[in-house]
């Protein structure tokens, strides 16, 4: 009677350890799933600031161009606050 108490409690532990490894394996591929949606976000901001610092480094040197013409005409002055 023993022998067969200690199987049902075996067995029984065995179906828990089951549900258990299950759990893991679609906890880690939810993991999985949500790193691989984190990198591509972060790939397209990356990529965004680029564009946005190569336009800001134009936009810089039109401004600079700008200035330096107009500071060549004797009647403007720019003034710096």
């Amino acid at each position: 009677m023993e022998k067969e108490h200690l199987e049902i409690i075996h067995e029984d532990m065995n179906s828990k350890f089951d549900l258990i490894l299950e759990g893991h394996v679609g906890l880690r591929q939810a993991i999985d799933n949500l790193d691989k949606r984190t990198t591509e976000r972060f790939d397209l901001v990356d990529f965004k600031f680029e564009v946005l610092n190569k336009k800001i480094d134009a936009v810089a040197a039109d401004l600079s161009a700008h200035r330096a013409d107009t500071e060549a005409h004797n009647i403007y002055r720019v003034r710096e606050k």
